[in-house]
């Protein structure tokens, strides 16, 4: 049954070693990766700078307010995603090579996250925290 672990894996496939390209921010977070595959938070999200840039420093966000990305997280361009999984509970945490970590929490009511690459979503985060899974071209 390991569907949950293949899951977790699976996220882990697709953006671990992918460099940042770009962060935009608005109505929601997103993150451009190379290859192109972007992470889009359009929920509250948490990021924990790397240790070297404060003690622990957790940032707050809420993209439905519209946000401006701070300068720790316009930081992120040009850094690894180094880990990326789906949590039990459907949230999504990435962690960065050279430090800093961003959690997306699950949401009963929207959808708070997806990744996309050019042939569309590949996951996401649906409400109640159920993650789909669309398999390119069908594989």
């Amino acid at each position: 049954m390991g569907d949950i672990g293949g899951m977790q894996n699976g996220i882990g496939e697709v953006l671990a070693g992918r460099r940042v390209a770009a962060v935009s921010g608005g109505d929601r977070l997103d993150l451009r990766l190379d290859g192109p595959v972007t992470v889009r938070v359009a929920h509250e999200f948490r990021f924990a700078a790397p240790s070297f840039a404060a003690p622990k420093e957790v940032e707050h966000f809420f993209p439905a307010l519209t946000f401006r990305p701070t300068p720790t997280l316009l930081a992120l361009v040009g850094r690894t995603v180094d880990t990326a999984r789906v949590t039990l509970a459907g949230g999504l945490e990435l962690g960065f090579a050279e430090g800093g970590a961003l959690s997306v929490p699950p949401h009963a009511l929207l959808a708070p996250w997806s990744v996309l690459t050019a042939e569309g979503a590949v996951c996401a985060g649906l409400p109640g925290g159920e993650v789909r899974w669309t398999e390119p071209g069908g594989a």
